[in-house]
């Protein structure tokens, strides 16, 4: 499977995150609430393009723009 942006996953999709684009304090900010390449996310649901995304012991909701800049597979 190749590399797509978490905005692409389904509903109930387990992904491991590979890279995270944007400038660096956009990529700070995503490292701050759990994503860093290496780790698991895991989709919980989609609201109109926006998804609801288990993270370690969090849920996070992460709107279509942010969810663009993380490459999962």
């Amino acid at each position: 499977m190749s590399m797509m942006p978490l905005s692409m996953a389904g509903r109930g999709e387990q992904l491991t995150i590979r890279k995270i684009t944007g400038k660096d304090e956009v990529r700070q900010h995503l490292a701050e609430l759990g994503f860093v390449v290496g780790s698991t996310v895991t989709v919980v649901n989609e609201i109109a393009g926006n998804l609801i995304l288990q993270v370690k012991q969090s849920r996070i909701a992460l709107d279509k723009t942010m969810a663009n800049r993380i490459m999962v597979d």
